[in-house]
């Protein structure tokens, strides 16, 4: 926690903004990005869209943060930053796209919450509300496709690809047929991970990640990385199982009573990971928690909870506000179980105060999931270790994530045998294809992701609060470039925050998006915007105070 603090108080006095006087002129532009060893698809894609601005006339720096000081600047100081390259990462529950088309973009999540962009239009917000209520799929399916060309017409953010990870592992160290690949998701998920089994003496698998971890907390949703463990280490009421629908998971039973009642019935026998039974108590306090201040992240997937109703010893009747099309998927499904005499006092402790358990780094690890944790070394490894009184028990014996940086050092390990999964690989995805091709103990997997990667406009700010000018921003990058430039061709461009994956939700209209400089200044120029010596202005009479980042 302190580590947050001091990170907190770094940024802040980076990021103080200074006036200097009013100018028609629009001002330096900052846009953050990953480091190119951490992220390199992110660090070319911001160099290449910084070209592509600079050509409308605009001063734009890009300003590479470490992941930490990103999300603590980003998402804990929404009012400081202008713009920056960010990703929604493919997760099972968002096969319903639900967690996109209402999260991302609603009012009421623009303080804390999905919305750090801050966009806000009430005609998007009543939309997101009645999708979630339409039982009819075609109907909902309707409204979906309105909300695709909202986004598109408002341009809060702009899409940039639909990323098709390769990932590979070693079939000579697991039977290759009990890897599993998921809709969407491709092999990195719990199923692969329950499943796959050891073929002779290496029960563990080992995993790289070229991202440190952020935390490993139920109640906050962090990256990519973060996900994998608390997948493993909490269990969810359902699951989305490979096919990409919601399956019982922790609970034996999920039943619709009616349009507005669900009725589940908890696995008997099921423990936390320090012994301790897991009760309906614990399954009501894991949906109260959201539902306050204190984990704003999970607050819209129990938003139409009205009550909650114990049914005998196992037994659960949640009664909804409205009906909720998508309550299995995105409440049922997403919400991470926690230990309540557990978490009950942290909560308490946190009343009154500023921060919320999301940033909370220091937290208990326990959970009932198929792994707990044994070690956690943020900046190195996490060791999970089987647990073995788990329902669904893993065939492995440990779960060991090794944070490996350089893409030239994720292949040496992965040859000497220090590495045998390959979860996420940073370098040239043809590098990879042909280590695979060169060395046959291996074999390589690619999957186009429901998530999308984007580069975020702060509508709070100016410029960014005039549509026209995130229009003209978005039109100017160049998403071909995007693919092939910095993703190598492993992706396809993206403008929606519903992926082509998603083939019955995703508006094909969208995808004609037509990009261009010449389109993007003839935008500005409608717009009243003026470019003199080379630099863009506002629109006459329009000044804004010159600030510093």
């Amino acid at each position: 926690m302190a580590a947050a603090i001091a990170g907190l108080a770094v940024l802040s006095a980076a990021a103080t903004a200074s006036a200097q006087g009013p100018t028609e002129k629009v001002r330096k532009l900052n846009l953050y990005t990953w480091p190119q060893a951490a992220l390199p698809q992110h660090y070319q894609a911001a160099q290449l869209i910084a070209q592509q601005w600079r050509q409308l006339g605009l001063d734009v720096e890009v300003k590479p943060l470490q992941r930490q000081q990103q999300t603590q600047l980003i998402w804990f100081s929404r009012d400081k930053w202008d713009t920056t390259t960010w990703r929604m990462v493919g997760r099972p529950e968002r096969s319903d796209p639900d967690e996109f088309l209402y999260s991302l973009y609603h009012s009421s999540y623009a303080e804390k919450g999905y919305n750090f962009i801050g966009y806000i239009n009430p005609e998007y917000d009543k939309l997101a509300e009645k999708q979630r209520t339409q039982l009819d799929p075609e109907e909902r399916r309707k409204t979906a496709y309105a909300m695709q060309q909202i986004i598109n017409r408002d341009q809060p953010q702009a899409f940039l690809v639909h990323p098709k990870y390769p990932l590979a592992f070693n079939k000579a160290v697991f039977k290759e047929d009990t890897v599993v690949n998921q809709s969407g998701i491709g092999i990195r998920n719990i199923w692969t991970f329950m499943n796959i089994q050891p073929l002779g003496a290496q029960k563990d698998l080992i995993i790289n990640s070229n991202e440190v971890i952020n935390a490993t907390n139920p109640l906050y949703i962090g990256g990519a990385v973060d996900s994998w463990v608390y997948d493993l280490v909490w269990d969810r009421i359902m699951r989305i199982g490979p096919d990409g629908m919601p399956r019982p998971w922790a609970a034996e039973t999920v039943t619709w009573v009616d349009d507005k009642t669900v009725e589940i019935k908890l696995r008997a026998g099921m423990k936390w990971h320090d012994g301790k039974p897991v009760t309906i108590d614990d399954v009501i306090f894991s949906f109260q928690a959201p539902a306050g201040t204190k984990a704003p992240m999970y607050k819209p997937f129990v938003t139409d909870i009205a009550e909650m109703e114990k049914v005998g010893e196992l037994g659960l009747r949640f009664k909804l506000k409205r009906p909720n099309t998508t309550f299995l998927t995105a409440s049922l499904s997403k919400i991470n179980l926690i230990p309540r005499h557990i978490w009950e006092p942290v909560l308490k402790d946190l009343e009154g105060k500023p921060e919320t358990a999301e940033q909370l780094k220091e937290v208990s690890k326990i959970g009932s999931g198929p792994f707990k944790m044994v070690r956690w070394k943020p900046t190195e490894e996490i060791v999970l270790e089987r647990h073995g009184e788990h329902f669904s028990a893993p065939k492995v014996e440990r779960w060991i994530m090794r944070i490996v940086p350089n893409a030239e050092a994720t292949l040496g390990m992965l040859k000497r045998g220090e590495l045998n999964f390959i979860g996420m690989f940073g370098g040239d995805p043809e590098v990879l294809t042909k280590f695979v091709k060169d060395n046959p103990d291996f074999a390589v997997r690619s999957e186009v992701d429901i998530g999308f990667e984007y580069v975020a406009f702060n509508n709070r700010r100016p410029p960014f609060d005039d549509v026209a000018f995130r229009r003209a921003l978005s039109i100017a990058i160049d998403r071909r470039l995007m693919v092939s430039a910095a993703w190598q061709d492993y992706a396809i461009p993206a403008n929606s925050h519903v992926s082509p994956v998603l083939k019955f939700w995703h508006d094909p209209g969208v995808d004609e998006f037509k990009t261009g400089l010449a389109d993007a200044r003839k935008i500005l120029k409608d717009a009243g915007y003026r470019v003199v010596g080379g630099k863009l202005y506002y629109p006459a009479g329009k000044t804004e105070k010159l600030t510093t980042e």
